[in-house]
C-alpha cells in the first residue's frame, strides 16, 4: 500500500497547513502556487475526503486535513533527523554547505568569498542556492532573509538592512534627467517580488512612507523574482531600484549604481544564520561563521547621494 501513497502531494498539503497558505507552501517548496493547488486536490481526490474549507482569502483546514497534517509534519520531522544523522555519518570536516537566497549568493557572498578560501586553504565551501525561506536540511549552515522566525533551529543575526534608490549615474545625464524626487514619476522603478512580508516588505511604497514622503505612481514599473535582477537591470540603467543595502554596497562604491536622493529607510527585515540544532558543530563551521560575521561587521558604509 505504501507504494501507492502520493508522497509529494503529502508534503505539498503539510506546508499549505503549516505555512497557512498556498503561496508561502509554494515559495517554501519552490514551485508555483497551482502545482501546489494541483498536489492538494490529487490528494483530496486519493483520499476521497475534504482537507481544506478553501474561502476567498485563506483556507482552513478540515478536521481530517488538522489530523493528517500533524501526522505528515510528525513524520516528516523524524525523516529529516535521520537523513541529517545518516548525512552527518559520511560528512567530510573540511566541507561545508551554505544555502542562501540566488541575490544575496551572487551579490555579497561571492565576492567574498575568496578571503575566506584564502585564509583557510584546508577547507571547502560549496554555495547551494535557495528560494524561499524555508530551514536548511541539506546544507550545513544557511543564510535566510526575513525576521529570524526558525522554530526548532539555531539562529545568529548576521546583518541588518536600509534600503534607498539607486540608479547608474546615466540617469543623471540623460535627456530628461533625474534630478528631484517627483522626476521618479517619469522613470521606470525597479525592485523585487515580495512573498509573506506584507506592509513590512521593503518595497517603494514602505520607502516612502518610512521616509515621510508622497510616491506618486511612477509612468512604468518592473519586478522582479531575484534581487540580482534588479541590481542588474539598475546598472544597465533599465531604470531606478530600491537599493536593499548588503546587495549594492559594492555597485555603490565601484560607481556601477549611484544614490540619486539622501532619504533611507530601515527595513524590518534582517539576514539571519540559519542551522539545524543537531548538527554537529565542526571546527570548518565554526571558521565560517567567524568569518561571515566578521565580514558583516566591515562592510563598507554606503557613499553620499550625489544630489544631496
Amino acid at each position: 500500500m505504501i507504494a501507492n501513497v502520493p508522497f509529494s502531494a503529502l508534503r505539498a498539503f503539510e506546508a499549505v497547513v503549516r505555512r497557512a497558505g498556498f503561496s508561502a507552501a509554494a515559495e517554501e517548496l519552490g514551485v508555483s502556487q497551482s502545482a501546489v493547488s494541483q498536489h492538494v486536490r490529487t490528494l483530496e481526490q486519493w483520499l476521497g475526503r475534504e482537507l481544506l474549507t478553501r474561502g476567498a482569502r485563506q483556507s482552513v483546514p478540515t478536521p481530517d486535513g488538522v489530523r493528517l497534517a500533524q501526522a505528515i509534519s510528525e513524520g516528516l520531522g523524524r525523516i529529516s533527523e535521520v537523513c541529517i544523522d545518516l548525512r552527518d555519518r559520511r560528512r567530510d570536516d573540511d566541507r561545508i554547505v551554505v544555502g542562501c537566497p540566488p541575490g544575496f549568493a551572487f551579490l555579497w557572498l561571492f565576492p567574498r568569498l575568496m578571503q575566506f578560501d584564502q585564509a583557510h586553504p584546508d577547507l571547502s565551501v560549496s554555495i547551494a542556492t535557495e528560494v524561499g525561506r524555508s530551514s536548511p536540511g541539506d546544507v550545513d549552515i544557511g543564510i535566510r532573509y526575513g525576521y529570524g522566525d526558525h522554530p526548532g533551529m539555531q539562529v545568529e543575526h548576521l546583518m541588518h538592512e536600509r534600503v534607498f534608490p539607486v540608479c547608474a549615474p546615466s540617469l543623471l545625464r540623460a535627456a530628461d534627467p533625474l534630478i528631484r524626487l517627483s522626476d521618479l514619476t517619469r522613470q521606470t522603478l525597479l525592485q523585487d517580488e515580495y512573498s509573506g512580508f506584507g506592509a513590512d516588505s521593503p518595497n517603494w511604497e514602505f520607502w516612502a512612507r518610512d521616509c515621510g514622503l508622497t510616491l506618486r505612481a511612477p509612468r512604468r514599473s518592473r519586478q522582479f523574482g531575484q534581487s540580482n535582477l534588479v541590481v542588474q537591470a539598475a546598472v544597465e540603467g533599465i531604470g531606478v531600484a530600491l537599493g536593499r543595502e548588503p546587495l549594492v554596497v559594492d555597485a555603490l562604491r565601484d560607481g556601477r549604481l549611484v544614490r540619486p536622493f539622501p532619504q533611507i529607510a530601515r527595513s524590518p527585515l534582517s539576514y539571519w544564520l540559519v542551522r539545524p540544532r543537531r548538527r554537529p558543530a565542526t571546527a570548518g563551521l565554526a571558521a565560517f561563521r567567524g568569518w561571515i560575521h566578521q565580514a558583516a561587521a566591515t562592510q563598507p558604509g554606503i557613499p553620499d547621494a550625489v544630489l544631496a
